[in-house]
């Protein structure tokens, strides 16, 4: 009997309950042939699109620590006076916004756990929609057709940035209470309708007894469900126009190669969110963040320095901090020297990196459909334009903390604020001329092995007593035996003997375990008969130096 007939094992009662409720779903709904090949479609697996699925997770963690932390919150600024667990601040008065946190923090089961959770995983959330940006940016995957999917990317991360703002300036700690004093003063800054725009947040002077309560509302319920839904669409839009994948072997731009989302993606991608979710619960557990009780409640008298949000929202701090106290006048009102560099400049770069994708086509007369990568270097400005880009906000976000710097070093603010301003000017376009010359020194590089061949370490001594270096050709030869140079196809191009397969497949040994006893014994055995024949050399050169033959019986 063939495999095909032998008989298969009598399916359980719950598979047959199962079969049989699918049958009977499939009869009504005929959901079976579109959902089997919607099971059957490929992903590929090079390791930077994981990126954009650590973001994902990240972001699941975020909606079930913030639904229980959202059950013991009280989003109120009456004013109480703490009788808590925590004597250092008992018989304080702060807003129940406040003491619900301390609360939460020492009284709720697992809730300091919990909210540690919430902002580690917030942090890594918004870590990794920058990263995966910078991987879609470099790697040209915004490209026609996918311009949305990265005016989405844009839009995520503002959004998460502002979720962010809003998540900790619940707690109405001294912090946080300084961050809402730094928005107020942008919101005043807007001509003719700041004052009203403060009133409205805060309901009349800060800080107010409406800003909490507000702030809650947005950020369990308005700005999560955006988010929710730009993710889902980001999502579909990907499903619908397929992955894009990295030029190779068999690649094309109408194919996909890698694995079927059933069941090798759906395996990994399982695990993946297991790894994911350990980590976030390691960090929550091991790394403190946000002690709230150190700092104490929000009292509008306290002014106190090193105030600074986290990382996400740190550039936009340091570009006010180091931006020139300009004043302008627009007839009888003031424009205040915060409205340019917020209020406009925000809009301004955000605006600019979302265009981007219709930037580059219009600059590059590029309009063809795109759905294999490009490496960074073969496209040399793109790649300069980033770090450049890169190395700006990487100047804002360290003059966010100027004055942490000026305290630690014992050196001027104001002297850190220049340093700022000059380092604003010079330091991108110094990023941009450096990485365009890597760039290039990378294709001559690719260019030189396609033409030449690969480096073997093999030192070879001509006739006429010159050393050269061996190389190993990637391609056919000519009748002299020179290599015939290859055309770039976008790929990788192999630099070292090992990665053409010379080296054999890997084995097991490292530094802490011994290598397997069949290799062992064959470099032993290597050993000796190098041994033996250089031992019957040397004898065959002796005996011809004396005159006599090496075999005393010939």
């Amino acid at each position: 009997m063939s495999a095909i007939t032998t008989p298969t094992k009598p399916a359980n009662a719950a598979a047959r309950v199962a079969g049989a409720a699918a049958n009977a779903a499939d009869e009504r709904y005929h959901a079976a042939s579109g959902l089997r090949k919607q099971l059957n479609k490929v992903f590929p697996t090079h390791w930077s699109f994981l990126l954009g699925e650590i973001a994902l997770y990240s972001f699941i963690v975020l909606l079930l620590s913030g639904t229980y932390l959202a059950l013991f919150f009280d989003p109120s600024m009456t004013e109480v006076t703490y009788q808590g667990s925590f004597e250092n601040l008992r018989g304080i008065e702060m807003s129940r916004a406040f003491a619900s946190t301390l609360d939460i923090s020492f009284e709720t089961r697992g809730g300091l756990f919990v909210r540690q959770v919430h902002h580690w995983a917030a942090l890594l959330f918004m870590g990794a929609i920058v990263v995966h940006m910078f991987r879609i940016f470099f790697t040209g995957a915004f490209r026609k057709p996918r311009e949305i999917n990265w005016v989405i990317g844009i839009v995520l991360f503002m959004l998460g940035a502002i979720e962010g703002f809003l998540g900790y300036s619940l707690p109405d700690d001294l912090l946080s209470g300084t961050g809402l004093r730094v928005m107020a003063a942008l919101l005043i800054s807007f001509p003719v309708i700041g004052t009203w725009l403060n009133w409205l947040m805060f309901g009349g002077e800060f800080p107010g007894t409406d800003i909490i309560p507000m702030l809650y509302t947005a950020h369990i319920l308005i700005i999560p469900a955006i988010i929710l839904g730009l993710i889902a669409a980001h999502l579909a839009l990907v499903w619908y126009q397929k992955h894009t994948q990295f030029p190779g072997v068999g690649r094309k731009e109408t194919n996909v190669v890698g694995v079927r989302i059933m069941p090798v993606f759906a395996a990994k991608g399982g695990g993946f969110f297991a790894i994911v979710v350990g980590v976030i619960a390691i960090m929550g557990g091991v790394f403190q963040i946000n002690p709230i009780w150190n700092i104490g409640p929000y009292n509008p008298a306290q002014i106190s320095a090193g105030s600074q949000p986290d990382w996400y929202m740190g550039w936009t701090d340091g570009l006010v901090r180091i931006w020139p106290a300009w004043e302008f006048y627009l007839g009888n009102y003031t424009i205040p020297g915060a409205f340019l560099p917020f209020i406009l400049g925000l809009p301004l770069l955000t605006g600019i990196a979302a265009m981007y994708p219709w930037i580059e086509r219009k600059m590059t007369k590029d309009y063809a459909h795109h759905n294999l990568l490009q490496r960074p270097r073969d496209v040399p400005v793109r790649t300069a334009l980033g770090w450049m880009a890169i190395t700006y906000f990487m100047v804002l976000l360290l003059m966010g903390a100027n004055d942490i710097f000026a305290f630690q070093f014992d050196i001027s603010l104001n002297l850190t604020t220049w340093m700022g301003r000059i380092g604003m000017l010079v330091l991108p376009p110094l990023a941009y001329f450096v990485a365009y010359r890597i760039c290039i020194g990378l294709q001559r590089g690719d260019r030189e092995v396609l033409e030449h061949g690969v480096e073997t370490g093999i030192i070879k001594r001509l006739p006429h007593g010159e050393f050269i270096e061996i190389h190993q050709p990637l391609g056919p030869v000519d009748d002299h035996g020179h290599p015939i140079p290859l055309a770039y196809q976008g790929a990788s191009v192999p630099k070292k003997m090992n990665k053409l397969g010379s080296a054999g497949h890997p084995v097991a040994g490292s530094t802490w375990s011994p290598d397997p006893v069949e290799e062992t014994v064959a470099l032993e055995n290597a050993r000796k008969t190098k041994h033996v024949s250089e031992g019957t050399s040397a004898q065959d050169e002796a005996s011809e130096l004396v005159g006599k033959p090496s075999d005393p019986k010939a």
